[in-house]
């Protein structure tokens, strides 16, 4: 049987760091796999929120300017008609 070199050796070690490495990952996947869901329903429900505030925000803004020019007509002076 022939004995492993230094070179054969450290192939031998970055595999297994590999393998390692790789195993970790895939035993903690359902984890991430959650937080991951859990961040997607998050920001879908954010970006429900913020279209609903934007159309409030549209329909009392028009609201807003409808009630101006009612003031604005409201107070203007009663032009005479003609004679």
């Amino acid at each position: 049987m022939t004995a492993f070199t230094p070179d054969q050796w450290m192939i031998v070690a970055l595999i297994f760091a590999l393998g390692v490495i790789l195993g970790m990952a895939f035993l903690a996947s359902p984890k991430w796999k959650r937080r991951w869901r859990e961040e997607v329903e998050r920001r879908e429900e954010a970006e429900a929120e913020a279209a609903r505030l934007r159309r409030q925000h549209a329909e009392l803004q028009s609201l807003r300017q409808a009630a101006a020019k009612d003031e604005a007509r409201k107070s203007e002076p009663a032009r005479p008609g003609p004679l």
